[in-house]
C-alpha cells in the first residue's frame, strides 16, 4: 500500500498543467497499490485551487497558506512538504519537472533522508513495487530504476502522461508549516520574451527533419500544412543543432516532450532521441523516402514518398476543403 503525495505548482493564479498530469499518474499508482492519493498546495489565498485539486484527482488535499510560500522559495516550499509527508505518512511525493520543481524537488528528498529519482516519464506499480522509467544518456537509453528507501521523491516529466479528466471526491483540510528563519527570499519574476509556441500544449503538430532539405523549406512547406491544421510547427535535434530553427521548436528528449492528438514527422529518419519525446501521440503520421527509417516503427500511418511533393499537396487539398 502506498499513499502518494502531489505536490502542486501555481503559476499566474492557476494550477499548472503538469499538476493534472502527475495527478493522473498518481491516482495509477494508488489504484495499483491499494494505496491513496493526498496532495498538497501552497500559497497565500489559494483555498479555492485547494478546493478544485481535491475533485480533479487530488484527493484528500492539504493547505498551507503563507507570506513564505506566496511566492516560489524552494526552501519555505521544502518545509512546508515536509510538513505534509508528516501529516499524510505519504512514501511517494510526486513533484512536476519544471523550473521550480527542479528547484524544489532534490532540496525536499535532502531533507526527508529520501531517495530521489529525476525526469521520470512513468512510474508504474506491478507485484507490490514501485518502478521509475527515465531517460538517460541523452535519452538514447531508457532505464528502470526501484529504490530500496523508505521514501521516495520523483520529478515527474511535464507532457509524459495524460491529464487527470473527470471528477474525484477530496478534502482540504489546513496545514500548519512553521516556517521560521530563512536563508534566501524571493525578490521578483522575470517574464522571457515569449518565442515561438508551446508544443506541450499543440493538439497538432507538423513537424520536419533534416530531410526537409533547407531553413527555407520549413516555412515554405512545413508551416503552411500546421496553419492549415490549425497546428503548430516542430523540428528534430538536427534541425536545431543546424541552426535553421530555434531550440523552442525542437521535439524530443532534450526538446520538449510532446502528446499531442495528431503528429506528423516529415523527413525525420526517427532517431530514439526524437521518438522518446513523441511516440505517446495520439495519431502518428511519417513522411520518409527511405522505407526502413525507424519513425515507421511508430507510425500509425506510414507514407514513403518525397516530402516535398506529398506535404504542399495535402496542404493544397486541405485549403480546398476549407473553402
Amino acid at each position: 500500500m502506498s499513499t502518494v503525495l502531489i505536490v502542486t505548482e501555481i503559476q499566474n493564479g492557476s494550477l499548472r498543467e503538469a499538476c493534472y498530469e502527475v495527478a493522473s499518474l498518481a491516482q495509477q499508482i494508488a489504484a495499483a497499490t491499494g494505496g491513496s492519493v493526498k496532495s498538497l498546495v501552497m500559497g497565500q489565498g489559494v483555498a479555492a485551487l485547494a478546493d478544485e485539486f481535491s475533485k480533479k484527482g487530488g484527493g484528500d488535499v492539504f493547505l498551507a497558506e503563507g507570506d513564505a510560500l506566496a511566492n516560489h522559495n524552494a526552501e519555505a516550499e521544502s518545509k512546508a512538504i515536509v510538513a505534509a509527508v508528516e501529516a499524510s505518512g505519504a512514501d511517494l511525493v510526486l513533484i512536476p519537472s519544471t523550473p521550480s520543481g527542479w528547484d524544489t524537488a532534490p532540496r525536499a528528498a535532502a531533507a526527508l533522508d529520501a531517495g530521489f529519482v529525476s525526469e521520470c516519464f512513468d512510474i508504474s506499480a506491478e507485484g507490490g513495487s514501485i518502478t521509475y522509467k527515465r531517460r538517460v544518456f541523452n535519452g538514447k537509453l531508457e532505464a528502470t530504476i526501484s529504490a530500496s528507501c523508505d521514501k521516495v521523491v520523483a520529478s515527474v516529466q511535464t507532457g509524459a502522461t495524460t491529464p487527470f479528466e473527470g471528477s474525484s471526491e477530496g478534502s482540504v483540510r489546513k496545514l500548519d508549516v512553521s516556517i521560521g528563519d530563512l536563508g534566501t527570499k524571493f525578490v521578483e519574476v522575470k517574464q522571457a520574451e515569449s518565442k515561438g509556441v508551446d508544443l506541450s500544449k499543440a493538439d497538432v503538430i507538423v513537424s520536419g527533419g533534416r530531410g526537409v532539405g533547407t531553413p527555407e523549406k520549413f516555412l515554405e512547406v512545413i508551416q503552411p500544412l500546421a496553419d492549415a491544421l490549425g497546428g503548430a510547427m516542430g523540428a528534430s535535434r538536427p534541425v536545431v543543432d543546424a541552426g535553421w530553427l530555434p531550440h523552442e521548436y525542437q521535439v524530443g528528449s532534450s526538446g520538449q516532450v510532446v502528446q499531442p492528438k495528431l503528429y506528423i514527422a516529415c523527413g525525420i529518419s526517427g532517431a530514439i532521441q526524437h521518438l522518446v519525446g513523441m511516440k505517446t501521440s495520439n495519431y502518428i503520421i511519417a513522411i520518409n523516402k527511405d522505407p526502413d527509417a525507424p519513425i515507421f516503427e511508430v507510425a500509425n500511418l506510414g507514407v514513403v514518398a518525397d516530402l516535398l511533393e506529398i506535404v504542399p499537396a495535402l496542404t493544397e487539398a486541405l485549403t480546398a476543403a476549407k473553402g
